[in-house]
């Protein structure tokens, strides 16, 4: 704002006195977003949009943002994050962990029964990342970075109460610590990202899938699933993502200092966790949906929930021992992202 006042002082300068020397206008930076929601999504429309008009207000219109829902750029959401390291993107929204084995130390949140808060699940990945993990985030600038409100199961029409009733159904995992989890709970995964979900359980290619309740409205799930199981509101969910809105590194290089400025301010912890409130959020009304609609809701009992955490304890192990595999100390981590979520769910 402050610079475009000095172009207009200079043009009426450059008439009064008739030098024809003026201002030119400061240049405008488009921003191409890509991520792999419908337009319609809670992220679109209560994250992405209102942070690029944020952006957009603050840097006085020199930056605007070009988005493309749905994996309009093409490619495919496993491969988001190369986009934007890449340069096919300028800024993504992505689940990294769609490319199996490759961000192993932050999926240390996507490990079973670790994550209660979207809000304060996404401070904490923050902080644990960029204390431990951001070697796995070369070529791009983290502008925020999230976990959602923890995956329920959704199931066609199948109730599970039990793990009895889980044993042998085909269920939709979102990432390979998600298809770990499934397994140990006596499910068959059948991994996928979540544009493909509604058909393959339409098509009955899956009995159901391992989903946030804030997902299931963007692809009309209420209406599909008409069961779903879910833990005590203060349980820790038996799945979690994570996400990361990333910039090219070399992109955001390439801005003049009050334009990164703009870009800083609206990066960081508190972005991560406002975020975050909204995925909480969202859960609620989705859920709320599902309830009007008088599906199936079963709450997994307190005994019930302890049969399915010990069940999956060996998913944690595992995990330990491919970290240290590539030559690092996966209780550490585990201990650290553990310590993280203390901090911010006290």
């Amino acid at each position: 704002m402050k610079l475009l006042k000095a172009c207009l002082m200079s043009a009426v300068a450059a008439i009064a006195f008739g030098t024809g020397i003026a201002c030119a206008a400061p240049d405008v930076v488009t921003l191409k977003v890509a991520h792999f929601l419908p337009a319609s999504s809670t992220f679109h429309q209560k994250n992405l949009i209102p942070w690029c008009d944020k952006i957009n207000k603050e840097s006085g219109g020199r930056l605007k943002c070009q988005l493309y829902p749905s994996m309009q750029l093409g490619g495919s959401p496993a491969q988001l994050f190369d986009q934007v390291r890449d340069g096919v993107a300028d800024i993504v929204w992505t689940v990294p962990t769609y490319q199996a084995g490759r961000f192993t130390k932050s999926e240390v949140f996507e490990l079973p029964f670790i994550v209660r808060s979207a809000e304060k699940g996404s401070m904490a990945i923050w902080d644990y990342i960029h204390k431990n993990a951001m070697d796995e985030f070369k070529g791009t600038k983290l502008i925020f970075t999230h976990v959602h409100d923890g995956s329920q199961m959704h199931f066609g029409s199948k109730p599970v109460k039990t793990l009895e009733d889980l044993k042998g159904l085909k269920v939709r995992a979102p990432t390979r610590i998600g298809s770990k989890t499934l397994a140990a709970l006596g499910a068959v995964p059948v991994q996928m990202p979540a544009p493909a979900v509604p058909e393959s359980i339409a098509k009955g290619v899956v009995d159901g899938a391992s989903l946030p309740w804030e997902v299931t409205t963007s692809f009309k799930l209420q209406e599909i699933c008409k069961s779903h199981n879910e833990v005590a509101p203060h349980h820790a969910k038996h799945s979690n993502a994570i996400f990361a809105f990333a910039m090219n590194q070399a992109k955001y290089n390439g801005l003049p200092p009050e334009l990164k400025k703009v870009i800083d301010q609206n990066s960081g912890i508190e972005t991560s966790r406002w975020v975050g409130k909204i995925w909480d959020d969202g859960a609620l009304v989705s859920r709320k949906i599902a309830v009007d609609r008088r599906n199936n809701i079963n709450v997994l009992s307190d005994a019930e929930y302890k049969r399915w955490v010990k069940a999956t304890e060996g998913v944690d192990d595992e995990w330990i021992k491919e970290v240290a595999a590539k030559g690092g100390n996966g209780k550490a981590l585990l201990n650290d992202a553990k310590a993280f979520l203390k901090k911010y769910n006290d």
